[in-house]
C-alpha cells in the first residue's frame, strides 16, 4: 500500500474512512456529546448515554485486542506516552463543556451539523479552531506552556491498566477485556431493554471508528518511513489544521486530522440525504449567534488545556484508559451541565421574575 500511496495521502486517507463513520453516527445514530448530557439531565432519557458507554466499550476492546496481536503498541499513542497536567486537564474539560453548551454543540458535532447545511455551525467551528491555534502556537502558547506544562517522556506509560500491569504483574489487555466487556454489555443490554436496536449499531460503528485511527495510523508510523503520530479523532485544533492546509496546502501535506474533518462533514452530508434531505440554514438571532460564538472561544482554548476534545479525550484517550482522561471527561460533563443549567433554568428565572 505504501508504494501505490504517498504516507500523507495514507494517513488522511485513514482519517477520512473513521471520519465518514462518526459522520453518519451523529447523523443516522443521533450520536452526540451534549445531546447525551441534555437528555441526561432534561430529558429523563439515557439512551445516548448509553450509546457513549457502548461506543467506548467497544473502542476498548479494539485498542487493545490490537494491542494483543501485534497491530500497535498502545504505549506510542499520544495520550500515553506524554504526562500532561492535571490541572490544564480539569480546567481545559471544564472550559471545553461550558463553551460546548453556549454553542450549542461540540467541535465533532458542529461539523455534523455543517454537513447538513448548518451555515451556522461553519462559523463557530472556524472560530473554534483559530482559537485552539491561537493558544497551541500562537500569543497564548508561551503562557499555556508555562502554566500547563506537558512532560513528552513520561518514566511509564501514562495509562491505568498499564500501571497495574507494572505494579501487579496483571496485564494490561485483561484489565482493559474486563472493563470493555462490562461497559459494551451493560449499555447493550439496557439498550436492548429499551429497544433501540438503532442506537446499538451505531455505537459499535462510533467505537470502530476511533480504534482504526489508532490501528491505522500506528500501521503507517511502523512501516513507513516518516514519523508519524500514533493518533485517532478528536475535533477541536484539527478544525484549525484543516484551515491552515485549505489555505496553505501548496506548501503544506494532508494528515490524519484533515481527513478526519473532512470525513465527519461527508458522512454527516450522506446521513442527511438518507434520512430527512439536505437543506440550508442559516443564523436569524445575532445575540445567538454572539454566545455560540463566544462558547466556540472557550471550546478552543479548553480543548488545548485538555489536549483534547469530548470525542479526542471522552472516547479516544479514555478507551486506552489515559490517566488524565477520566477527569477530562467529567469536567465536560460537569462544564456542559453547568451550561445548561445557566441556558435552562437561568432563562426561566429572569421570565418568571
Amino acid at each position: 500500500m505504501l508504494a501505490l500511496i504517498e504516507e500523507s495521502w495514507l494517513i488522511a486517507a485513514i482519517g477520512l474512512a473513521g471520519g465518514v463513520l462518526l459522520g453518519l453516527a451523529a447523523r443516522l445514530g443521533r450520536f452526540c456529546t451534549l445531546g447525551m448530557i441534555e437528555d441526561a439531565h432534561y430529558g429523563n432519557d439515557r439512551a445516548r448515554l448509553w450509546m457513549w458507554a457502548l461506543a467506548l466499550g467497544v473502542a476498548i476492546l479494539g485498542n487493545f485486542t490490537a494491542e494483543a496481536v501485534g497491530l500497535i503498541r498502545l504505549g506510542d499513542t499520544i495520550y500515553l506516552r506524554n504526562d500532561y497536567s492535571l490541572i490544564g486537564a480539569a480546567l481545559g474539560g471544564l472550559l471545553f463543556g461550558y463553551g460546548m453548551a453556549h454553542a450549542g454543540n461540540c467541535g465533532y458535532g458542529m461539523l455534523a451539523r455543517l454537513g447538513g447545511g448548518d451555515l451556522r455551525a461553519m462559523v463557530i467551528a472556524i472560530v473554534m479552531g483559530i482559537a485552539a491555534y491561537v493558544t497551541l502556537s500562537g500569543p497564548l502558547a508561551a503562557l499555556r506552556a508555562r502554566l500547563f506544562p506537558i512532560d513528552p517522556n513520561p518514566v511509564m506509560e501514562q495509562g491505568w491498566a498499564h500501571l497495574i500491569e507494572a505494579a501487579l504483574g496483571i496485564p494490561a489487555g485483561i484489565m482493559a477485556g474486563l472493563i470493555g466487556l462490562g461497559l459494551a454489555g451493560a449499555a447493550a443490554l439496557a439498550l436492548i431493554r429499551a429497544k433501540r436496536l438503532t442506537e446499538i449499531f451505531w455505537a459499535c460503528v462510533a467505537g470502530f471508528a476511533i480504534t482504526s485511527g489508532f490501528v491505522g495510523t500506528a500501521l503507517v508510523a511502523a512501516n513507513g518511513f516518516e514519523p508519524w503520530a500514533v493518533q485517532s479523532h478528536t475535533f477541536t485544533a484539527s478544525v484549525g489544521d484543516t484551515i491552515r492546509y485549505t489555505m496553505f496546502s501548496s506548501g503544506l501535506e494532508p494528515d490524519f486530522a484533515i481527513g478526519s474533518v473532512l470525513g465527519v462533514v461527508i458522512g454527516a452530508f450522506l446521513g442527511t440525504l438518507i434520512r430527512d434531505g439536505f437543506r440550508w440554514e442559516a443564523c436569524d438571532d445575532p445575540r445567538e449567534l454572539k454566545r455560540q460564538m463566544g462558547g466556540a472561544v472557550l471550546m478552543g482554548v479548553g480543548a488545548v488545556l485538555a489536549a483534547g476534545c469530548s470525542v479526542g479525550q471522552g472516547l479516544g484517550a479514555l478507551s486506552l484508559l489515559s490517566f488524565h482522561a477520566p477527569i477530562v471527561a467529567g469536567m465536560i460533563w460537569l462544564g456542559g451541565w453547568l451550561g445548561l443549567r445557566h441556558l435552562i433554568e437561568g432563562v426561566s428565572l429572569v421570565r418568571q421574575a
